[in-house]
């Protein structure tokens, strides 16, 4: 039987341990627990093989499926990944905002871990590595609780993981999975608030509501994404095409792939056939609006195109799926407010050389990434330069967008009398 709080006060006891780490002390660790994952890859592997199988025996989605695999070469980009976390600066200890008073007292705020941490994701066991990378590198101890479809990858992860952190005399309880099924336990988690002091959903909407709305623990949300592009009259066709085919096509299954593409209606007879062509050819289903779908249909070809009449929900859903919806609009205003209307807040893009509708755009658009000219799927932390990510925010408390490592601290105030010494 699973003892949260057992698991709690470990973590806790890991964390203060953490805390006073040096960086070398901590850029060791993860160098160990990239060289643990190579080692033990063909173990991970087995255990990802299981998980496989009972998905497909359970009639899970392509999309789901594809967020679960593990490969050798997705293990090998995961271990390189968690390398470049140790190569990142690291945030605890910096000193900023500092001031000296006319009384002659100096202050300044001093960054410092947020202590434990507690995960809660579904279908993607790569996450186990990304969240517990940042968390060792900013000081943190973490709980994870990954989805019951992939309990067994998750436990081999760990178990690897723990073996780096136990080479490098770090407390093999710094990273701990619950990997008991019993759904009862994320509750119980969302509650365990003497422990853990943030919670970190990476799921659907489902969960994300049941954690906010059943956790005594501040909650971070996000990940849920309805994506945007606007293509405006001036922008450059020939560009335009290869963003959307990015944003589209390169990974349909995750957070920041484009849901909806909005065409002015003056750029939309020279752009919806060869746009609709290209997607066509890579398998995407074409939803649109009455508009777009008579010019689509007169493109040739396009009997043989996945085109069918948009419904009231093709617009703000995500569909994590070779699927999009299309609608022409009359100008910037209607595509903000579209977007406003149906966007989650994750990450929007116009298309543009317009540089007064681009600025329109990017201050009217409230998500936590607005693209120019830029595809959606940019919105990550490693494409931000932060490493890997644990989590994409759609919040605006503590951290919007991807959250690395300084979103993983927070920070004290230092008082300090003038007869001390200067640092």
């Amino acid at each position: 039987m699973t003892d949260l709080n057992r698991i709690g006060q470990h973590a806790r006891t890991a964390a203060y341990h953490l805390a006073a780490l040096s960086r070398q002390q901590k850029d060791d660790a993860l160098n160990a627990m990239a060289d643990a994952l190579s080692e033990q890859q063909e173990t991970i592997l087995q255990a990802n093989h299981a998980d496989m199988e009972a998905a497909r025996a359970a009639g899970t989605s392509d999309a789901l499926l594809d967020r679960m695999v593990l490969t050798p070469k997705r293990l090998d980009a995961i271990a390189a990944d968690t390398r470049k976390v140790a190569q990142l600066d690291d945030p605890v200890g910096e000193i900023f905002d500092v001031a000296e008073l006319p009384n002659g007292l100096r202050v300044h705020k001093r960054r410092t871990p947020l202590g434990v941490v507690g995960v809660i994701y579904e279908a993607r066991p790569n996450v186990t590595v990304d969240i517990a990378a940042l968390c060792l590198k900013s000081g943190n101890a973490v709980i994870l609780r990954g989805g019951s479809d992939i309990r067994q990858s998750c436990a081999a992860i760990t178990s690897a993981i723990g073996t780096a952190l136990g080479r490098t005399g770090l407390p093999t309880t710094a990273v701990q999975s619950i990997t008991d099924p019993n759904r009862d336990l994320v509750r119980a988690m969302l509650q365990l608030d003497t422990y853990i002091d943030m919670i970190i959903p990476r799921g659907g909407a489902g969960l994300h509501r049941f954690c906010i709305e059943n956790s005594t623990i501040p909650v971070i949300t996000g990940g849920i994404g309805v994506c945007h592009i606007y293509v405006d009259p001036t922008a450059n066709i020939e560009r335009a095409i290869p963003i959307i085919m990015n944003a589209k096509t390169q990974r349909p299954s995750v957070c920041n792939a484009l849901d909806t593409l909005l065409v002015h209606h003056d750029l939309a007879p020279l752009l919806l056939p060869t746009a609709g062509a290209a997607l066509s050819a890579a398998g995407v289903e074409l939803r649109a609006d009455p508009e777009a779908l008579a010019l689509l249909s007169k493109t040739p070809g396009a009997d043989a195109w996945k085109l069918v009449s948009a419904g009231p929900d093709d617009f703000g859903t995500e569909f994590m799926a070779l699927v999009l919806s299309i609608r022409v609009v009359d100008g910037l205003e209607q595509a903000i407010e579209h977007i406003n209307a149906h966007s989650q807040g994750h990450s929007d893009a116009i298309l543009t050389t317009d540089r007064s509708a681009a600025d329109a755009f990017v201050q009217a658009i409230d998500s936590s990434a607005v693209f120019v000219n830029t595809s959606t799927r940019f919105n990550d932390g490693g494409q931000f330069g932060l490493g890997a990510e644990v989590a994409i925010s759609t919040q605006k408390l503590h951290a919007r967008g991807p959250m690395g490592l300084k979103e993983l601290t927070t920070y004290k105030w230092v008082c300090e009398s003038d007869w001390l010494a200067r640092p």
